[in-house]
């Protein structure tokens, strides 16, 4: 088993999907007009957070212009103003905003990673892409001693963690569903819409249907934590 450090250097040096990788150097070399003063990060992205973490979030991969842009995950980009806003109005964040690898940003009890470690085209992962980064999740899983809870955010982040419990899954199988949990083991997973554009602007996820999962995970993990 790697350490923390050892997985994060693997993961950006990885080159298993060359698609992946093109795609992402090529975003970072012809960069967003908003951005075009910035250096791309432009490689895969290691997960970030508490490394004694009770609660583990899983997401689907890096945006092309966010973590791929700024080397941490859901930084950047609209989905990481959802995220670490929810975060810390229930206490599990120092600051509610993630705009750089080096903000200060300092979370509590939480880890953050995805189902897929490189921004793909159309955010859309291929199946073998998922299976090459699958062992990272599995690394992390066994990284994270105190991890006693997972949030999956969409169909494919949580389609990622039951791959990690397959031998585990109870009867019937677990279907993803907006708030549902289930227990696996002596791990709870849970579930929530992805905070993407296409959930939040046409309202299929809500501010409250979202901040009310943190608000039950917080108290789960943390149940002195009340949210703002």
């Amino acid at each position: 088993m790697e350490t923390f450090q050892e997985l994060n250097e693997n993961i950006r040096a990885c080159a298993l999907c060359p698609r992946l990788n093109r795609y992402t150097e090529e975003v970072a070399h012809t960069r967003k007009r908003e951005f075009r003063q910035e250096t791309y990060w432009g490689k895969p992205v290691p997960g970030f957070g508490d490394p004694q973490a009770t609660l583990w979030i899983v997401g689907l991969a890096p945006a092309a212009h966010g973590a791929n842009r700024t080397g941490r995950m859901f930084t950047g980009d609209s989905s990481g103003q959802w995220l670490y806003r929810a975060l810390f109005e229930v206490g599990l964040a120092n600051q509610p905003e993630s705009r750089s690898i080096d903000d200060g940003l300092v979370l509590s009890s939480v880890f953050i990673s995805a189902a897929a470690r490189c921004a793909p085209p159309g955010n859309k992962p291929l199946p073998g892409e998922l299976r090459n980064c699958s062992r990272y999740l599995k690394e992390e899983r066994y990284l994270l001693k105190k991890r006693r809870r997972i949030l999956a955010l969409g169909q494919i982040g949580f389609d990622a963690c039951l791959k990690l419990f397959e031998t585990e899954l109870p009867t019937p199988k677990p279907r993803f569903s907006h708030g549902a949990e289930f227990q696996i083991g002596n791990t709870t997973l849970s579930c929530s819409y992805h905070p993407s554009r296409q959930n939040t602007n046409t309202g299929r996820l809500t501010w409250e249907m979202w901040i009310e999962v943190f608000e039950r995970e917080a108290q789960k993990i943390m149940p002195r934590v009340k949210a703002i």
